[in-house]
Parts: structure tokens; C-alpha cells; sequence
């Protein structure tokens, strides 16, 4: 049997753009405000998993998302660079889910998966960057974890090798697999997608999304079922609804706002060491760095 991998990603908004509009009156984000894009983390815990697929044979990718139906193109995104499979979480039950409530839904979503080694994930969302996702998940399914992940050195014997990026360095652990990774913006880049895949992928839809369309490719994907997007809904997974969306989030967002920092003092130095040590001493000392 090969290695079975689930990949966690999220359709974020491109928090670059904030604007006045970017939050409700209830304190969630206004996302149909914003353009959105695949969570950078996760492509770099996508391509990990990719890593191992070209490495391990029969290995397979399946990325799992939750949101409104058009988080069906960050699955699609995946089919592009070579994951096998994909799950769409989408109810409006789910809205306004904090990390806690999102955490909850996931992990009783991969319970219905069932069949898996490894979750790999990004450390955490551009929208919130709480970091809180993943490791939840590794504790509602009782699952160890890996944390700050860089490499996925190597999977054997029921073991997974990682090497993680910390603050003051780097270290190599080891776990027992089935596990949970999150996976640091210093890990390799993703990889773009390959016109291949895009070309075999380019129809595949939720059920969702086929409904909507005035075209017919119910033939289309009788034939090619790898086309199919599973979309599941609360109804479709084992949950409590008190602990989905606002009633299952104590989290609540207050305020967003947009901070632009300017300079308001510059200073020319000569390249004299006298000058950069009397500069390095007044940056220590105004806590800048250090």
C-alpha cells in the first residue's frame, strides 16, 4: 500500500488589499470583498507532500478545505501540481468558524476519510495567523505532531523524519506515523502548476458547481470519476452543530486594521565601524532589534 497523504489548505483573502469594506458588522471578514487566493503556507505543505509522492511510489495526495463553494479552486489549484484527490467542506453552518470550530470540522472530516498516514498542513492562515489550526486537529484526533516544519526528510518503518526551522536553529525530529505537520514559509516553494494535469483537470467539479452550469458533463465524469470534487455538508459528517460556526466559536474579531508604517527620521552613516556600533547600540536600546 502507499503512502496516503492529506493536505490542508484554505482560501484566504489577500490580506495585501485591506480595505475599509474588509470586515461585517458582526466581525467576520467580508471575503467577497477581497480576492482570494491559496494560503501561501499551505503551498509550501502542498509541495511537500508532492516531494514525497515523487519520492515514495503509489503515493497518494488528497487535499481536504473548508468554505463556500469556490474553495473548490484552491482544490482544483492542487489537481494542477499533482494531488489525486479532493473534499470540500461547505455549509453555511460553517461560517463564521473560528480556529477552534474549524478544527472540529476538519478533524471529524478526516474521520470519514478514515484511510490516511500523514496530514500536512500550513503553519498558519495569512486571514488570522494564529497557527492554532493544524495542532488542534493533531489533538482532537489524538494524532502526534510536527511542528515548524521545513523538510520532510524521510518516511519508513511507520516513522517520519523531519527537520524543522526554529528561531535559533534547525533540528531533526522523529515521529510515529499516522502524524500531523505543519509546514514553515521557509520550506521550498510550491511548484507551478503543469499543463498536463491542467488540461486533465480542468473539468472537475463539485456537484455544486455541475448543478449551476448550463452545460452537461454528467457523461464527462461518469467516465472519468477523477473529475468528481467530493463536497460534503454538516449533514454529510458526524458533528455537533453547537460547536460549528459563530455558536462553536468563543473567538470573536473585534477590529481589522490597515497599518502602513512610515518613516518619520532618516540618518546617513559613513561606513565607519564607530558609526555602526553607535547605531547598533541605539537600536538594541530602543528595543528595534534585540
Amino acid at each position: 500500500m502507499g503512502l496516503k497523504i492529506v493536505v490542508l489548505a484554505k482560501q484566504v483573502p489577500d490580506t495585501r488589499n485591506v480595505g475599509k469594506d474588509a470586515m461585517k458588522a458582526d466581525g467576520t471578514v467580508n471575503r467577497a470583498a477581497l480576492p482570494a487566493i491559496f494560503n501561501p503556507e499551505d503551498l509550501n505543505a502542498l509541495e511537500q507532500a508532492l516531494r514525497l509522492k515523487d519520492k515514495y511510489k503509489g503515493a497518494t495526495i488528497s487535499v481536504l478545505t473548508m468554505g463556500p463553494g469556490r474553495a473548490a479552486d484552491i482544490i482544483r489549484e492542487g489537481f494542477y501540481r499533482g494531488a489525486d484527490q479532493g473534499y470540500l467542506l461547505t455549509d453555511r453552518a460553517f461560517a463564521g468558524s473560528d480556529t477552534l470550530a474549524t478544527s472540529y470540522a476538519i478533524s471529524c472530516a478526516i474521520k470519514k476519510i478514515k484511510d490516511f498516514d500523514l496530514i500536512i498542513a500550513g503553519r498558519q492562515a495569512i486571514d488570522g495567523d494564529t497557527a492554532q489550526v493544524g495542532p488542534q486537529v493533531a489533538e482532537k484526533l489524538n494524532l502526534p505532531q510536527i511542528t515548524y516544519a521545513e523538510e520532510v526528510i524521510s518516511v519508513e518503518n511507520e516513522k517520519i523524519v523531519v527537520r524543522r526551522r526554529l528561531e535559533r536553529g534547525v533540528e531533526t525530529v522523529e515521529s510515529a506515523l499516522p502524524a500531523v505537520i505543519t509546514v514553515n514559509a521557509t520550506a521550498p516553494d510550491c511548484r507551478p502548476r503543469n499543463a498536463k494535469l491542467v488540461m486533465k483537470y480542468k473539468h472537475a467539479k463539485t456537484i455544486t458547481e455541475r448543478q449551476s452550469e448550463s452545460e452537461d458533463y454528467i457523461d464527462l465524469t461518469a467516465d472519468r470519476p477523477y473529475l468528481n470534487i467530493e463536497e460534503w455538508s454538516v449533514n454529510d459528517i458526524e458533528t455537533d452543530i453547537n460547536w460549528l460556526g459563530l455558536s462553536g466559536s468563543p473567538t470573536k474579531v473585534k477590529k481589522i486594521e490597515n497599518v502602513v508604517f512610515q518613516a518619520k527620521e532618516a540618518k546617513r552613516l559613513t561606513p565607519a565601524d564607530e558609526e555602526i556600533d553607535e547605531l547598533m547600540k541605539e537600536l538594541i536600546a530602543n528595543h528595534t532589534i534585540g
